[in-house]
């Protein structure tokens, strides 16, 4: 899936009793092994890379609602 500035990510935990993060796609450093700077909801940033099936993405709302370019 191609990530771009704007959307949401979320993290599901792996441990029980822990809950999952989420947060904002800030830069996208490289795509390929896919590196992204990433703002928690707790203001934090970090540069997270993200493993097979372990996050969710949800698209960056357009402006006036037209359709983003899919790669």
């Amino acid at each position: 899936m191609t990530v771009h500035v704007g959307d949401r990510i979320r993290i599901e935990s792996g441990r029980a009793g822990q809950s999952g993060r989420a947060g904002l796609v800030e830069e996208v450093l490289s795509e390929r092994p896919q590196r992204l700077r990433v703002r928690w909801e707790d203001w934090r940033t970090s540069i997270f890379a993200p493993a097979a099936g372990v996050a969710r993405f949800e698209p960056a709302a357009s402006p006036r609602g037209r359709k983003r370019p899919t790669a």
